[in-house]
């Protein structure tokens, strides 16, 4: 390969010099070797009209123009068939090629001759069956042939794409460089787009030593255009990561946060480039696009660690309401787990059609109890005491009077007997925030820090 390439070296250096050293002329003018010298114009003979001079002229000159594109036709085997005649500078084209491309090539290389008008390529492609096949035979075998000539680069090609992608790992993988950015995801994308900075530094190598820099000069150059139509079709993927580099600065939440995001509970295990990740209550697995975590509505149940709960009950119309009002506020007050302040509260919320809606209210220290078994435990006992109090809980219902007249019978009078109340398991349970440490524990993409300042 290297004596190849020498050997063309020599070769363009003595035609650089023999074009050098010959006269200029028709034939080093168009780069063609071996074309016939024109002779020297003759003087216009004595006495000769201004008219007849410039007919004269212009025929030599068309005569000139038809031998320098039948000496270049001659040297192209594809063109040797095309047959030339011009008139007052239209060059008219005419015969058989094998091919459109010859067909075109012929047409370009009239254009470029000085003096030509206008040319008129009348020149068909051969319609023998095996002249066509002929050709094209030969075209595939030059190709083929240069592409086995181009292998060598090629393999030198690919081995430097290989060797800049391992590097591009390399530096992405260092520690060091990168230490000051304190975003995690940042983080990331800088490793991501120094790696992908290297690749291309390789590619570009590669394609200077294949001569394809015009490849790449087309490539950069449609970037723009190919960006822009990719822009709307991965508009989703766009929104998500621009979404998750603003939610990891944000940090809406820490890491095994009870939240809700647009009506999906649950602990936060990870955030990653595309999607937050959630453990339900029930254990299950959720993951919410950070396009629609940045833009929706997220509750955070954890950030503070005080959390109401409410509980409404139907009070019969006929019942003293300031009762029940003042027994629900005792029984919330005795009620393991909820705190006395805030006080518990008891609203008269609804005047229904058969009953009167009263609204318990009570507070839990989530960190110090369980949320939900607390409300259970509450509820369970106001709905005791009422029921010992012989405070009705009428279902929703009509009553139909047949004789106005006639009294309401009495209810008969219940005996009151203080019930005795279970222990009340209200423990905070830690089964599913385990869960979730648990799964940040593996390995896996995650943008959150615990130890990053919170969005107040």
């Amino acid at each position: 390969m290297r004596r190849s390439a020498r050997l063309a070296g020599v070769l363009v250096l003595l035609l650089g010099v023999a074009a050098w050293i010959a006269p200029a002329g028709p034939a080093q003018e168009l780069g063609l070797p071996g074309a016939p010298q024109s002779a020297p114009e003759e003087p216009p003979a004595e006495g000769a009209t201004e008219r007849e001079v410039e007919a004269e002229l212009d025929v030599d000159q068309d005569r000139r123009i038809a031998e320098r594109l039948r000496a270049t036709f001659a040297g192209i085997e594809a063109l040797r068939g095309v047959r030339v005649s011009v008139n007052a500078g239209v060059v008219r084209l005419t015969g058989e090629v094998p091919s459109a491309a010859a067909r075109e090539l012929a047409g370009q290389l009239a254009r470029q001759i000085e003096g030509v008008a206008l040319v008129e390529n009348e020149i068909r492609l051969v319609q023998d069956v095996g002249r066509r096949l002929e050709a094209a035979w030969d075209n595939l075998r030059q190709r083929l042939y240069g592409l086995i000539g181009m292998l060598p680069l090629l393999a030198v090609a690919a081995l430097i794409l290989v060797l800049f992608w391992y590097a591009g790992r390399l530096v992405a993988g260092l520690s060091w460089p990168y230490r000051r950015i304190d975003n995690a995801f940042l983080r990331h994308t800088a490793r991501q787009l120094v790696r992908i900075a290297v690749l291309l530094a390789g590619a570009l190598l590669a394609l200077e030593i294949l001569d394809a820099t015009a490849l790449a000069a087309a490539l950069l150059g449609t970037a723009g255009l190919f960006g822009l139509v990719l822009g709307f079709a991965f508009r989703d993927l766009a929104e998500n990561a621009i979404a998750s580099l603003l939610l990891s600065l944000r940090q809406p939440f820490a890491p095994n946060d009870l939240v809700s995001i647009e009506g999906r509970e649950g602990h936060v295990v990870r955030l990653t480039s595309r999607a937050t990740v959630l453990l339900t209550i029930e254990g299950n697995h959720v993951r919410i696009p950070n396009a629609m975590v940045y833009k929706g509505v997220i509750v955070n149940y954890t950030r503070s660690p005080l959390r109401r709960f409410d509980l409404a009950a139907g009070i019969g119309v006929d019942e003293d309401l300031a009762a029940a009002q003042r027994l629900g506020v005792e029984v919330l007050r005795a009620t393991p787990g909820v705190l006395a302040d805030p006080p518990p509260q008891a609203l008269v919320e609804e005047l229904g059609e058969s009953n009167v809606v009263i609204r318990y209210l009570g507070w839990v220290d989530q960190r110090a109890a369980d949320f939900l078994a607390v409300k259970s435990e509450a509820i369970r006992r106001v709905k005791e005491a009422l029921d010992d109090a012989g405070i009705s809980l009428p279902e929703p219902a009509y009553r139909i009077r047949l004789r106005p007249d006639e009294a309401r019978p009495e209810a008969p009078a219940r005996a009151l007997e203080p019930r005795a109340q279970p222990p009340a398991d209200i423990g905070r349970r830690h089964v599913v925030e385990r869960q979730a440490d648990a799964e940040r524990a593996a390995d896996g993409p995650d943008l959150l820090d615990p130890a990053a300042p919170r969005e107040l």
